[in-house]
């Protein structure tokens, strides 16, 4: 049976290679613009574009900021990409918005060595923080490189999450895992073979 996967569209994103991924793995794929195209949806996904106040203007125009909120406090499954991730959170150098507030956290911009580039681009490992046994790895391990490109990261992370952690320059989350709720400051859609893995996983073992 067909998983059916609500992408949000909050004007910014590019939307196309999220859903063509999902498409590969046989999921029917709609585009969500406002609460009521959410009815009927098994998971939705959040792609990671733009920028924070865009982002949360966007959302709180729409109506969607609340029906996020609720889906998520609900326990039904999402997928969050990069700016997905971090609109969960409370507050962004990035902007002077609030977040969705789902999770404690704030958003930071790297400070690094002149050595290191801003944005933090390509690819890097992730670490899970999970055993190797746990169905959201199937086939993933800490070696395994993921496709990043932001600027800011996630910090002051509640203990109580889930995290998964990657390193430049300094440790930061590159993830998070909160019940039916996953979401990642890399790009799945933009990694390969391991992206799609994740995504599978989500998709089999989540939704």
């Amino acid at each position: 049976m067909s998983r059916k996967v609500g992408v949000i569209d909050y004007g910014t994103g590019n939307l196309k290679s999220v859903v063509k991924a999902f498409e590969y793995l046989n999921a029917d794929v709609s585009i969500i613009q406002d609460p009521e195209e959410m009815k009927g949806i098994d998971a939705l996904v959040f792609p990671g574009q733009g920028t924070f106040d865009q982002c949360m203007q966007s959302l709180m125009k729409s109506g969607l900021d609340q029906a996020l909120i609720s889906w998520i406090n609900q326990g039904k499954p999402y997928f969050g990409i990069c700016l997905g991730l971090q609109v969960l959170f409370e507050t962004s150098e990035e902007g002077s918005l609030s977040g969705l507030g789902l999770f404690k956290g704030h958003v930071r911009r790297f400070t690094l060595k002149a050595t290191l580039k801003i944005p933090h681009m390509g690819w890097n490992r992730v670490s899970w923080n999970l055993p190797p046994g746990d169905f959201l790895r199937n086939n993933l391990s800490d070696s395994d490189q993921f496709y990043f490109v932001h600027s800011y990261y996630l910090a002051d992370v509640s203990e109580d999450l889930i995290t998964f952690e990657t390193t430049y320059g300094i440790p930061f989350v590159s993830g998070i895992f909160s019940g039916k709720c996953i979401a990642t400051q890399f790009h799945p859609e933009k990694s390969q073979a391991k992206g799609l893995q994740l995504y599978r996983n989500f998709l089999e073992k989540i939704v």
